[in-house]
């Protein structure tokens, strides 16, 4: 009990945080059960009782997290719920927060540069591998075991928390059959019945090697019509689809629809989404940063192609140094390194926002050629703020909302979370004609925007 003015008044300024009932202690304790069996799994070298170690921590994970998953939000009435996130330590740069970033970005460092010390935990997963890949497992596999398990549990969890909203139950679905089937099952069964590797939901310039030379070249090396096919798919997805389902549907088609990267920020990355800096000092980092990301692989692309065709022998070495350089600082450091493991501290969006070259390209022709905007009812807007919280992106939606703006911005990736956590319907995500794309609402009153402005 408080038992002076000042401690009264932190106690009403910081409520404590409801206690968690025990049903849901329990579904904890098996996913931290889960986790020690996975760490048993790394540390044996027994390969029976690793492989054991291994399986029982993925079921007691995936259990435990399903069934947490419906505990917490099944009870609870439909609708966005913030749960005190800006209380709890684990959501709000807390010291649990610090924790899991660093393990994060440590599992990174270790599965990039050190997968010895992973040998385990890979060996573990050789009789499943076999059976996909027709092969033994990789530092590859075991990441792409990890990711996929963890779109699809963490998935399960959003479609407990967003059931009301059927865009929402879609759109999650959506990423999680593109990753289980298209980013982790489908590579796996062309390397089964002996075709190369590749992942149709990854077009360049994410997947930026896919239209470099050496792939090409390894692709058409056999006339395979299958290999033909998989370079025809690639350009045209770069060049040709992804500009007209940009101009119809704007970046979200990929960005909160498809892409993999989008798909684990969107799940996984649901419980940090409030931490995005939505200062203009980010927003100017963001512009900076992410179209030079994406210049410079435009420009490596194109000094290999030039290198490959013989004419300037000397580009050869300049292209390949460059290429490289590539892939550490922006493929492997920014992309995975930075890109996951500063969820808890900077959100689950950072390599969206501020390094991916697909979410560049995507928001220069959303931005400018694109029928997709969000539309904003000022009159309705409350100035709640749920709107500008829920972004990951790090747009400041409240601010359009007041002012019935459309929001036409580059960065956004149209996940509708705006839009499902208004309590008053202010935000609609609409694929109009661009006629009248930029102007404000028609519902908003001229004595409003004077209030509001």
């Amino acid at each position: 009990m408080p038992t002076s003015p000042a401690e009264t008044s932190l106690a009403l300024a910081h409520p404590p945080l409801p206690a968690t009932p025990a049903p849901e202690k329990l579904t904890l304790a098996a996913v931290a059960l889960g986790l020690l069996a996975l760490l048993a799994a790394a540390c044996t070298a027994d390969a029976d009782r690793a492989r054991l170690s291994m399986y029982l921590a993925l079921a007691l994970l995936s259990g435990g997290t399903l069934a947490w998953a419906a505990l917490k939000f099944g009870p609870k009435p439909a609708g966005v719920q913030q749960d005190n996130l800006w209380l709890r330590a684990s959501t709000s740069r807390g010291a649990g927060a610090w924790v899991l970033g660093l393990v994060l970005t440590g599992f990174y460092v270790l599965l990039y540069w050190f997968p010895a010390y992973l040998e385990n935990l890979i060996r573990t997963l050789d009789p499943f591998s076999q059976a996909l890949r027709g092969k033994p497992s990789d530092q590859w596999f075991l990441y792409g075991t990890f990711y996929t398990l963890a779109v699809l549990l963490m998935g399960g969890r959003a479609l407990w928390k967003y059931r009301h909203s059927r865009y929402q139950l879609i759109r999650t679905g959506s990423v999680m059959f593109f990753q289980l089937g298209f980013s982790f099952l489908l590579p796996g069964l062309l390397l089964l019945f002996q075709k190369p590797e590749f992942y149709f939901s990854y077009f360049w310039p994410l997947k930026y090697d896919y239209l470099f030379p050496g792939t090409v070249s390894y692709l058409l090396r056999d006339g395979q019509a299958l290999g033909v096919f998989m370079v025809f798919w690639g350009a045209v997805m770069s060049f040709l689809a992804t500009p007209v389902l940009t101009y119809f549907y704007g970046k979200r088609w990929y960005c909160s629809w498809v892409c993999g990267c989008g798909g684990l920020a969107e799940t996984a990355g649901d419980p940090y989404r409030q931490l995005a800096d939505k200062s203009r000092a980010a927003w100017r980092w963001e512009v900076r940063i992410i179209y030079s990301v994406l210049v410079f692989i435009v420009l490596v692309t194109a000094l290999l192609w030039a290198a490959a065709s013989g004419a300037v022998p000397v580009l050869q070495p300049i292209a390949e140094g460059l290429s490289k350089t590539y892939g550490f600082v922006i493929g492997a450091v920014f992309s995975g390194v930075v890109g996951v493991g500063f969820y808890p501290i900077m959100g689950a969006r950072v390599w969206c926002r501020f390094g991916c070259p697909m979410a560049a390209y995507l928001g220069l022709l959303q931005k400018h050629f694109s029928r997709f905007r969000i539309s904003t009812n000022g009159a309705q807007c409350i100035s709640c703020g749920n709107c500008s919280n829920v972004c990951e992106m790090g747009i400041d939606v409240k601010q359009y909302a007041q002012r019935g703006e459309p929001i036409i911005r580059a960065s956004c990736v149209g996940c509708g979370m705006c839009s499902t956590a208004c309590p008053r319907g202010v935000l609609n995500l609409e694929n109009g004609p661009r006629e009248g794309r930029y102007q404000a609402s028609p519902l908003i009153h001229s004595d409003s925007l004077q209030i509001l402005s």
